[in-house]
């Protein structure tokens, strides 16, 4: 009879685990943690693991949580897992997806290279990734890890319908971001826009125009990364200068740094914020203008297709 697989996360995707774990016929995968006076962490794994293919959730939304994964992983795979899905519901450090001066540091492809070191398991291992902010980032993989990249656009699109009235418009909040955004209106029969910006100075950029009409119209923002929301914000209040009726915006990784959900508010031109539960700040931040929905599951509905 075949075994469960095991659904193991580390502490601070542990939300995400409990949804999984109530989707499909699964074994909760524990483990004890505790940390030492000098801030080491102890980790032990509960679970007998020989054997059994294991799965483990975990993004790299702080340096800690990086380390988090590997170390367990490393130890799920030292302890005998015949196989190994580790799901990265956001991973991180697209700003420094390349160098673009004498020096620095390439830290997307570093943790690539780390993660790639894990050793590997008799069936493999395999990495999952979801909207990644830079396509790039898979190539710097190495090896024999078995990449595959989910496209959380089943969310987005039935977030979109959801909010908006029938004939609105699929928006993004640059040209950079405009094949994903035609994508997404080509499979709901909607028209894209984009804007057009101009680069000020170092931090600061202003839009100057706009691609389609989006005269009284409802308009839904994608795009795949909120941060501190200004270049959102600049958008959405281009959109509304060009006669937008009203205005949504759908994230995959709502990360809201710098009270960012506080100023999309107060700015009065979005309605309404959609993001998936890829990071955890868009679970801890309450804000009525959020709504959050999860990727749970598209995690399940993998894990229960394998054969």
């Amino acid at each position: 009879m075949e075994s469960k697989r095991i659904v193991f996360s580390i502490p601070s995707y542990q939300y995400l685990q409990e949804e999984v774990l109530q989707l499909g016929d699964f074994e909760r995968g524990e483990i004890e943690i505790k940390i030492f006076p000098d801030g080491e962490r102890y980790h032990r794994i509960i679970n007998a693991v020989n054997g059994r293919e294991v799965v483990l959730i975990g993004g790299t939304a702080s340096d800690t949580d990086t380390l988090e994964i590997y170390d367990i992983a490393y130890a799920l795979i030292k302890y005998g897992a015949k196989s190994i899905r580790i799901f990265f519901p956001y991973f991180g450090y697209s700003t420094m997806e390349r160098a673009t001066k004498a020096g620095e540091v390439v830290t997307a492809k570093s943790r690539a290279v780390m993660f790639s070191s894990l050793p590997r398991t008799s069936l493999g291992n395999h990495f999952f990734f979801f909207d990644l902010h830079t396509e790039g980032i898979p190539h710097y993989f190495e090896g024999q890890v078995l990449i595959n990249h989910i496209y959380c656009k089943p969310i987005v699109v039935q977030a979109a319908q959801e909010l908006a009235e029938d004939g609105f418009v699929m928006a993004c909040t640059d040209a950079g971001r405009a094949k994903w955004v035609e994508s997404l209106a080509n499979e709901m029969g909607v028209n894209a826009a984009f804007v057009f910006k101009r680069r000020v100075s170092g931090e600061k950029t202003e839009v100057t125009s706009i691609s389609a009409d989006v005269a009284g119209r409802d308009v839904v923002i994608y795009d795949d990364m909120v941060r501190t929301g200004g270049s959102l914000i600049n958008a959405a209040k281009a959109y509304k200068t060009a006669g937008a009726n009203k205005i949504y915006t759908i994230t995959t990784h709502g990360l809201f740094n710098n009270d960012a959900l506080n100023k999309i508010k107060e700015a009065g031109v979005i309605e309404k914020v959609v993001a998936t539960n890829t990071h955890p700040n868009s679970c801890k931040l309450k804000n009525d203008i959020l709504r959050v929905d999860s990727i749970a599951p598209l995690i399940a509905k993998h894990l229960m297709e394998l054969a």
